[in-house]
């Protein structure tokens, strides 16, 4: 039986160990990954006491606090949360734990094209953060997958950097920003590719091509690239909780305590409908999640009581 269990290891659920665990409560944290996003970006200028410093390195350092102060590790995936009185049960693909409440901090992942390829070339010349991963692409020849603005911008960034660009968009218009379109058409290295969906992701060790459909005529054509940036959004896949919390478009609702509609569930970071979804807003978010997990435990009352039936209306 665990006092908390943190269900993600990125910013906010190692954050929220940190402080679950200096407060005495048995804590878990069961995450498939380290780091989450942040873990993958290579320069962050924006987190407190650090001029520069790289994701991996950020969350390593975190690692390493939080394991100096006794909590547990599993790499797993959890499938189901389930309540047994006021014990919760979370049920992952190997075993079930229980705890008297549960953080719920794993974050978004980037949506996927879900096309040949894509799975196998993750990581050896597809990228889902051209902040993160542009600097690797000096010179080359990239293809940028989306509409909006993340995709926008990325060509903004990649085109100071990369030799060539080709913007790739299902539609002939685009959902982004005026200011963003405008600065993108000045740019000399950039061809647009529009209406047109990447069927296809190919290569040997690292990509090599794409292979493009027109949304019209279904015809095909490949196009030589070293990298491909798809820019097509983020998801919270919060269906295996979907009963248990309320859900604002898909990210778990929570007052200024993190506190979800279930009692005993807290939840911090990008997970959450809280805006401003950086490492150090997940960080602070992470740090209050803890906070009120163990005020919860040993029953004294929030500051903040939220009338989720109000909400609700």
């Amino acid at each position: 039986m665990y006092d908390v269990i943190i269900i993600g290891a990125g910013p906010a659920g190692l954050t929220s160990a940190i402080y679950t665990s200096r407060r005495g409560l048995k804590t878990l944290i069961l995450s498939k990954d380290l780091g989450g996003e942040a873990i993958n970006i290579e320069r962050i200028e924006n987190y407190p006491g650090f001029k520069e410093i790289e994701g991996f390195k950020l969350i390593k350092a975190m690692e390493e606090q939080v394991k100096g102060f006794g909590v547990e590790f599993v790499y797993d995936e959890v499938v189901k949360i389930t309540h047994k009185g006021k014990t919760f049960i979370v049920k992952t693909t190997e075993k079930e734990y229980e705890s008297k409440t549960i953080i719920l901090a794993f974050g978004k992942t980037p949506r996927n094209l879900n096309v040949p390829g894509e799975k196998e070339f993750t990581g050896k010349g597809i990228s889902y953060c051209a902040t993160c991963d542009a600097p690797l692409f000096r010179g080359k020849t990239v293809a940028v997958v989306g509409g909006g603005n993340a995709s926008l911008d990325a060509t903004i960034l990649l085109s100071d950097i990369a030799k060539k660009i080709y913007l790739i968009h299902r539609r002939d218009e685009f959902r982004g920003f005026e200011s963003f379109v405008n600065e993108v058409k000045k740019k000399k290295n950039v061809e647009f590719v529009l209406n047109s969906i990447v069927a296809e992701i190919k290569g040997n060790k690292t990509v090599k091509s794409v292979i493009i459909e027109d949304a019209n005529t279904k015809k095909r054509k490949e196009i030589e690239v070293e990298g491909v940036f798809i820019e097509i959004g983020s998801e919270v896949k919060t269906d295996f909780i979907k009963d248990l919390v309320k859900l604002n478009n898909n990210q778990v609702m929570v007052n200024k305590n993190c506190e979800t509609s279930c009692p005993g569930i807290f939840a911090a970071g990008d997970v959450t409908d809280t805006p401003f979804k950086q490492i150090v807003v997940s960080a602070g978010e992470g740090a209050k999640a803890g906070l009120t997990a163990y005020n919860y435990i040993h029953g004294i009352k929030s500051m903040m009581v939220l009338d989720w039936r109000k909400m609700n209306k």
